[in-house]
């Protein structure tokens, strides 16, 4: 075997990621990366400074923002087992948003303070309601591609 043969060999068993971030999927790296910064350093500081406040309205925003961060780095990591843990991430953000922003709504005493998915999102420009249906549809598509 030639010195030629041996790199088609090894770049034949290399298997190429699915790119995801390409078009659409750029956006929407783009939105959780914000959402990341702005849910973060939120619950950063509001559980630094006052905590005993509204725990359970802080500690949701931290979560929020440790689900929008795998979500970005899933999106730019690429490949099929990145783009299932997206997919099944990015339900689970839909389903928190659905279940907090009901509950912020049927029991507001529950929430003395906002979390990011209070209200579906209406504080973020209802962008965490929207963000998981567009990821999930993209995350789909790019499934076909």
């Amino acid at each position: 075997m030639t010195s030629g043969e041996a790199e088609v060999a090894v770049t034949e068993e290399k298997p190429t990621r699915t790119r995801l971030i390409s078009g659409p999927g750029m956006l929407l790296v783009w939105l959780y990366g914000v959402m990341v910064v702005g849910a973060v350093s939120r619950s950063a500081y509001q559980i630094a400074t006052e905590f005993d406040r509204a725990p359970l309205a802080y500690s949701l925003s931290a979560v929020a923002g440790l689900v929008y961060g795998f979500i970005t780095y899933t999106l730019v990591r690429g490949g099929e087992r990145a783009r299932k843990a997206a997919l099944v991430c990015c339900a689970a953000e839909l389903a928190g948003v659905l279940v907090v922003g009901t509950w912020t709504l049927v029991d507001p005493s529950a929430f003395p303070d906002a979390t990011v998915w209070s209200d579906y999102g209406m504080g973020y420009l209802f962008i965490p309601v929207l963000l998981p249906l567009s990821a999930m549809y993209w995350l789909r598509k790019a499934r076909a591609r």
